[in-house]
């Protein structure tokens, strides 16, 4: 029976702490819901599309910024033998459903803007312009406030993307009440809701696509699998890497397991070390690899 070793490189490592997100999502969740209500209230009085459009938007940005506080929360709890990795994966189906809502939001928007091309409604321009100015400074408040997190959190991105689509509801509703106040055409309301629309669709679409990876457990965008086999087989002593799985746990926490072959057994701790450093290069912190002395078969089936 060949011998092997089977080791975890940094093991306690478990990514980056959502709590300290927290304070953020509670401030933006405070000027979604306050922003939300002026906009119904606006949009009823104007009568206008863009606005109710937006508010109605808003609403599934104040659930799904909720949602995103409340797994923040649930995701420090402490790992249990049946979830070893506790509920760090919470974040991405959090993620997940906030790409879902704005898909569905956009969708709803188009279908009634569509309706109103062809019955274009009487628009209050100066109710619609007054209340869409300050959702403008709000949202950008909102923006900043989130803008610290987004690139490191999936949860925190889908919570900074609803901002980032209630801040265009907001630049288009303007545009479309300048357009109203200055020529008197209100097609403007409903074409100026599509177009909001189809530019939150984009970045929905990549949410929903970056959220599925993540959960089929794919290889990271910005890692090579052939790199990481590199890395990993010219270190001194190796002579056969095989059965290589990268994949993020969550965000901030990316994982590898795989089998190596060694040559000399006696130098499997230094041989460790360096695989370790090799890999923290690459982003890569969770690290289990099988050492063996002969090739074993590892490998899924498909």
């Amino acid at each position: 029976m060949p011998e092997r070793q089977v080791a975890a490189v940094d093991c306690a490592h478990r990514g980056p702490g959502l709590t300290q997100h927290a304070r953020a999502l509670r401030l933006a969740l405070a000027i979604t819901v306050v922003i939300m209500f002026a906009e119904v209230a606006g949009g009823w009085i104007a009568n206008s599309l863009a606005l109710l459009a937006d508010a109605g938007h808003m609403l599934g940005d104040a659930a799904s910024i909720g949602l995103a506080l409340f797994v923040a929360w649930i995701a420090q709890r402490p790992v249990t033998p049946q979830k070893t990795y506790g509920y760090l994966r919470l974040e991405i189906l959090a993620a997940l459903v906030n790409g879902v809502a704005l898909v569905g939001i956009s969708a709803l928007i188009v279908w009634q803007a569509i309706g109103r091309l062809g019955r274009p409604p009487d628009v209050q321009s100066g109710v619609m312009l007054g209340v869409a100015a300050v959702g403008l400074v709000a949202n950008l408040a909102a923006l900043r406030v989130l803008r610290g997190g987004h690139r490191h959190s999936l949860n925190m991105r889908g919570a900074y993307l609803h901002v980032i689509g209630d801040l265009l509801g907001s630049i288009g509703t303007l545009l479309a009440g300048l357009v109203i106040v200055v020529t008197g055409w209100t097609l403007a309301d409903p074409i100026i809701s599509i177009v909001i629309a189809l530019l939150i669709l984009v970045s929905a679409w990549r949410l929903v696509t970056e959220s599925v990876d993540v959960l089929l457990e794919a290889t990271p965008g910005n890692i090579s699998l052939g790199d990481v086999e590199t890395r990993i087989a010219s270190i001194p002593g190796i002579s056969d890497v095989h059965d290589l799985h990268v994949w993020t746990v969550t965000s901030g926490m990316v994982a590898m397991t795989g089998h190596a072959v060694l040559d000399d057994p006696d130098r499997s701790q230094l041989v460790l070390e360096l695989l370790g450093e090799r890999m923290a290069e690459l982003g890569i912190h969770h690290v289990t690899i099988q050492l063996e002395s002969e090739r074993m078969c590892g490998e899924l089936v498909g």
